[in-house]
């Protein structure tokens, strides 16, 4: 990570790179709400904003008229608009962009993938051994997304590696270094053209093959808006669910007595895994202010990037009781993990599949283990947090 100088007042210069926002967020976020809800930046480009309520990300979320979706990462440097619909895109062309993809991952279609999930899960467990030491995010879970959406786009799983590459230069280094940014989207662009070429000459049951013969408005999509929706499925559809399954297991390896309740009870992980979305949401995304208006007493300007935190509104105490404690059975879970409006994620279903096999898997084979003694835990900076090395000890085997 390169040099950046330290923040010494969160409300008017916060930068979600700094290193004690990537460790450890929540106490940040709480100290806004009590005395700035909505914290600002010039340390990108035309400023930023951060507002930290449940009540105002919800209200941005809704609100096409003043924020834009057309810049959904907010960077330092502007990178020219780069359409990846339906996420990129605001009314009226939302609503058909986002419906032509709808039958793709409806419950039903999902639903399919678990046997395939599951078998993921289970070679990657084989894998690992008889070891009593392993990495849960680098050997476990920053595979299974990889593997699934590979599936799904029907392309060669063994390009994981080029997919994981292409997602740090695309929402890490990118931030702060827009030739990074430009130089993995012209790659995917390469990759996913090659793809479709494939497909036209040779159809197949997969995500590339639906989008070549779907349309838009009556008419066959154009090429940049495949390529941009192909980005946007593999960018969108790994690293935010390897991040929710490795903070699923650094949960459940730094707290073994909810560990110890769902080895006995199973049935319980469903409503577990609602928990650790609420409390350990991976995304945030990000809106460009178009026309002024006010929140909570702060004026947003034209051109002004919003830093959209699910996750802080999440662990909001005005929306959620003891919103900061970790509950796996919390009965009455309304949380924003996959987003609030008309851009709700549109793979939550397959998120949540593969969040849910991951543990059930996981903790069939290995009902006890533990943070490494003597080693850390290491999270992802910037716009998706999850665990980036996850070591644990393996006390017990099924």
């Amino acid at each position: 990570m390169d040099s950046r100088p330290p923040v010494n007042d969160w409300t008017i210069d916060f930068d979600h790179f700094d290193p004690r926002w990537t460790e450890n967020p929540y106490p940040i976020w709480d100290e806004l709400r009590q005395k700035c809800p909505v914290a600002t930046s010039q340390r990108f480009q035309d400023g930023a904003y951060f507002p930290s309520t449940y009540a105002d990300v919800h209200a941005i979320a809704y609100d096409s008229e003043h924020f834009s979706s057309r810049r959904v990462i907010v960077r330092e440097q502007k990178l020219p608009l780069i359409p990846g619909p339906p996420i990129t895109s605001d009314p009226p062309e939302h609503t058909p962009a986002r419906k032509l993809l709808l039958p793709a991952f409806s419950p039903k279609e999902i639903a399919k993938l678990e046997p395939q999930a599951r078998a993921v899960c289970n070679s990657l467990i084989d894998a690992i051994g008889d070891r009593s030491e392993c990495d849960a995010a680098t050997e476990y879970s920053q595979h299974i997304p990889v593997r699934l959406i590979a599936h799904m786009l029907g392309v060669d799983q063994s390009n994981g590696d080029l997919f994981r590459d292409w997602i740090y230069r695309s929402l890490i280094e990118g931030v702060r270094n827009p030739a990074a940014a430009m130089a993995a989207m012209h790659e995917q662009n390469a990759f996913f053209k090659q793809q479709v070429e494939l497909r036209r000459a040779n159809p197949g049951d997969d995500l590339v093959s639906f989008l070549i013969k779907a349309e838009f408005n009556g008419a066959p999509l154009t090429e940049p808006h495949i390529l941009g929706t192909l980005r946007l499925l593999l960018i969108a559809g790994i690293d935010t669910t390897w991040s929710g399954i490795g903070a699923s297991l650094w949960h459940l390896a730094t707290h073994p007595e909810d560990r110890r309740r769902l080895v006995a009870d199973p049935s319980l992980i469903p409503t577990a895994i609602e928990e650790f979305l609420r409390a350990y949401s991976p995304v945030t995304m990000a809106r460009e202010v178009v026309k002024e208006t006010t929140l909570s007493g702060c004026p947003f300007k034209p051109l002004g990037q919003v830093l959209l935190s699910f996750p802080a509104a999440n662990r909001d105490p005005a929306r959620f009781a003891d919103a900061d404690r970790v509950l796996i059975d919390r009965a009455e879970n309304p949380h924003a993990a996959f987003g609030l409006g008309r851009h709700r994620c549109l793979g939550s279903n397959l998120a949540r599949l593969e969040m849910t096999v991951a543990v059930e898997e996981w903790l069939k084979r290995f009902p006890d283990f533990e943070e490494t003694r003597g080693k850390k835990t290491t999270w992802s900076e910037g716009t998706v947090r999850g665990p980036r090395s996850l070591p644990v000890t393996i006390l017990k085997r099924a």
